[in-house]
């Protein structure tokens, strides 16, 4: 039971200096022995550590600078800055953050660093201006927070301080590829781009030489060149070359202009032959062309009587030409306009004689006129046709002929002449060569074979047909009451 009491109140103490601070090594009681006055007497509580004094505050550490920035690269230069960027720190301490960056030049062969920016920039980018073309210089990144400077980032080469060279380059315009055409008098403007590092230098030649300044004008911007001329006359016609050039690099166009007017008359023109109602004439190309090629002739004619001027040909290419349908007659003058782009010649080429179209004399015999013998004897075009009929119904012979004179007619039934006068069932026309016999409302007895005789004084001519009269059909009540 001795035994007991210790081993209880150990853990009680262990658990005491677990949640406060480590007893003092003195007070640590020796390996396998407990001290004799910690026992407590049986029965007791355990007894409680002594309270310990409060200690002071740790004090903060020290802010620290961070690490130097990373990868500073030139950007861009020309004649008079540098252009240089940059990455962050790695290391940036939490408790003195970052202000930002302060840019430091210093020239080739020189320790003096200066700050080309008075207030800290918080970009990783930045424009060094106001340099002197041609110096050599040191630039260093240095950041900046409340711990201090951190280690320069410097660029390990000197920068020379002049424009990032680029190959010159002439962007003629597609419509000045190919022959450029205006008219005399009509205004010339074209704006031909270009692009290179540092600025080109700009030259115009013309045909070689350079450029007459009372002729062109000649305004050269930093992207383009602008060649003016008021009023184009055809001196300003020919080869011109724009030449850009950067050192020893240069780039050249070149670009031709033609300035083109009316052309003058064709140079002659004659009347090489007439015959007929025909006139052959031929001339040659006018001297002056209005400096483009001639496109065509207008060929124009007069009578001398009106004198009134008409086209006869338009937009003709070949230098002779035969005028034909002339008036038989007449006498004709011929003048020619010559024809190119800008359109016809403002004068004429006109013939100095003129043609005649003479009249032929012609001895006219006429053929003696012989009266044509128009006597024919009698002849049926149509003839007649069988035919038949019903008792009471009237009905028609008809038949054409034709003769010269005019032949008689004549109708017969069965050989006996009829005449319409004296029976009045028949009735006979003859009209315009067409012969009827009408027979009105017949017989039993009156079918047979009838005949139509045309005579003149050339002869007679017959024809015939048989005619058959039927009796009529009744029906069965008719028949019985024809019996009643």
């Amino acid at each position: 039971m001795s035994n007991a009491a210790p081993a209880e109140a150990a853990p009680a103490e262990a658990t005491s200096t677990a949640e406060g601070e480590a007893p003092p090594a003195e007070t640590a009681p020796a390996e396998g022995k407990a001290p004799a006055e910690a026992a407590p007497a049986e029965g007791e509580a355990p007894a409680k550590p002594a309270p310990e004094e409060p200690k002071a505050p740790a004090p903060p550490p020290p802010d620290e600078p961070t690490s130097e920035p990373l990868e500073v690269t030139v950007e861009d230069k020309s004649d008079s800055s540098v252009t240089i960027t940059w990455r962050p720190p790695k290391t940036v301490p939490a408790n003195s953050g970052l202000d930002g960056y302060t840019v430091e030049i210093t020239k080739e062969g020189t320790e003096d660093w200066k700050a080309v920016n008075e207030d800290l920039t918080v970009s990783c980018r930045y424009v060094i201006k106001n340099q002197t073309t041609g110096d050599r210089l040191l630039i260093r990144v240095v950041a900046v927070n409340s711990g201090g400077r951190s280690p320069p980032a410097t660029i390990a080469d000197p920068i020379l301080v002049k424009e990032v060279g680029a190959r010159p380059k002439v962007r003629l315009p597609r419509f000045l590829r190919q022959r450029y055409v205006k008219k005399v008098g009509e205004k010339i403007n074209l704006v031909i781009p270009f692009s290179g590092k540092p600025k080109p230098v700009v030259s115009w030649l013309k045909d070689g030489e350079p450029l007459d300044p009372k002729r062109a004008n000649i305004r050269t911007s930093d992207t383009d060149s602008i060649l003016f001329i008021r009023q184009a006359e055809r001196v300003d016609s020919g080869s011109y070359e724009m030449c850009v050039k950067v050192d020893d690099f240069e780039d050249k166009a070149a670009i031709i202009i033609q300035i083109i007017e009316l052309p003058g008359p064709p140079a002659s023109i004659k009347i090489a032959d007439v015959w007929g109602f025909n006139v052959a004439l031929e001339w040659t190309a006018p001297k002056d062309n209005g400096n483009t090629e001639i496109t065509g002739y207008t060929v124009q004619k007069a009578d001398k009587k009106t004198g009134d001027w008409f086209n006869i040909l338009e937009h003709y290419t070949r230098l002779n030409a035969t005028i034909s349908d002339l008036i038989m007659g007449n006498t004709y003058t011929f003048r020619i306009f010559a024809e190119n782009k800008c359109g016809l010649s403002e004068e004429c080429a006109r013939t100095k004689e003129e043609a005649t179209i003479v009249k032929e004399v012609i001895d006219y015999k006429p053929t003696p006129f012989v009266e044509r013998d128009f006597t024919e004897a009698p002849k049926f075009t149509t003839v007649l046709n069988d035919r038949s009929t019903t008792v009471g119904y009237s009905t028609k012979l008809l038949c054409s002929v034709r003769g010269s004179p005019k032949p008689k007619i004549m109708w017969m039934k069965n050989k006996m002449i009829l005449n319409n006068m004296d029976n009045p069932k028949y009735r006979m026309i003859s009209t315009g060569g067409i012969c009827t016999l009408e027979i009105r409302k017949p017989g039993q007895y009156d079918g047979g074979e009838y005949v139509c005789r045309a005579e003149n004084q050339l002869g007679k001519v017959d024809t015939g047909c048989k005619l058959e009269v039927k009796k009529p059909v009744y029906a069965d009540a008719d028949k019985d009451k024809e019996a009643e």
